[in-house]
């Protein structure tokens, strides 16, 4: 399993910059990825709830040019607030920039609100992401062919740049484990215990036909570095038993401790052999998870 960093990007008020140094010392640190919330409309001030205020895919184009080795990427674009096209060039186009270490996770959205207040459909969400992430594949693997789609067809047309970029879909209902399975290549989990993660990846095995990427984020309280800290490290076995490749710890709360408690996971034994520099440990990133069950293949 591979500990990965969902930046602190929730303070309205704070220096976006900041997100930079936090990107930087999550590399150093050996952490395998950093990644972003997106919000459009909320209907309260960014924060804990709605994330922050800077736009995911804009911001991560400025954490490409300052780092060299970690993984980018959105948790999550809410994909049916967004024109499909515009996010896969821009996908594509982060992709390019940052020598394919983007990721491009999405999510159908819950809060109608925003699609009330953006003028997009709230009924027809789940649909439309399905749709608008089958054409962002097709758009990337042939550059503009003509695209058959009730929400999203086209006649073809010249598209660059024609590359391809993960897709991971987020949610843990049944519908987002279909759509994972479908059109996906990695699952992310939010909001659950590790027990209730393997109950899902069981689910999808269900679901799914082929291997599919599976992982989770988590929240770490304010408060005491040290305590946070330790009360994250205590989880991780747990997660890596129940399957996760990947597991992102958001450091939520007060920027200004974030770092440290970045620092503070990091230093533990218990978390040390999840970053990067250890490439023997149970759950490591070339685990896979494939349909028929718990099979997994370790490169």
């Amino acid at each position: 399993m591979d500990l990965h960093a969902v930046l602190p990007a929730e303070q309205a008020d704070a220096d976006p910059r900041r997100l930079a140094e936090f990107a930087r010392t999550a590399e150093e640190l050996g952490y395998g990825g950093v990644w972003l919330p997106d919000h459009l409309m909320p209907p309260e001030p960014f924060g804990g709830r709605y994330g922050g205020p800077f736009d995911a895919l804009v911001t991560l184009g400025h954490l490409a040019a300052v780092t060299q080795r970690i993984e980018l990427g959105t948790s999550v674009v809410i994909l049916p607030l967004r024109n499909p096209f515009v996010v896969a060039k821009q996908a594509a186009t982060l992709a390019a920039l940052s020598g394919d270490r983007f990721v491009l996770g999405v999510g159908a959205g819950w809060e109608k609100h925003e699609f009330d207040a953006t003028g997009a459909d709230f009924t027809t969400r789940g649909a439309r992401t399905t749709s608008a992430l089958r054409l962002i594949r097709h758009l990337h693997a042939t550059g503009g062919a003509p695209f058959e789609d009730p929400y999203y067809g086209h006649p073809g047309g010249h598209f660059a740049p024609a590359r391809p970029v993960p897709l991971l879909v987020g949610g843990t209902s049944d519908a987002a484990l279909r759509r994972a399975g479908a059109v996906g290549d990695r699952w992310q989990a939010f909001g659950l215990t590790p027990e209730a993660f393997a109950a899902r990846v069981a689910r999808l095995s269900e679901l799914a036909d082929r291997p599919i990427g599976v992982e989770a984020r988590i929240a770490m309280g304010e408060g005491s570095a040290a305590v946070a800290a330790s009360d994250t490290a205590a989880e991780l076995d747990s997660w890596a038993a129940a399957g996760a490749e990947r597991l992102a710890v958001w450091f939520s709360g007060d920027i200004d401790s974030a770092g440290e408690r970045m620092r503070a996971l990091a230093a533990l034994p218990a978390a040390a052999h999840f970053l990067s520099g250890d490439p023997a440990l149970p759950g490591d990133s070339a685990r896979t998870f494939r349909s028929t069950g718990a099979s997994q293949s370790h490169g």
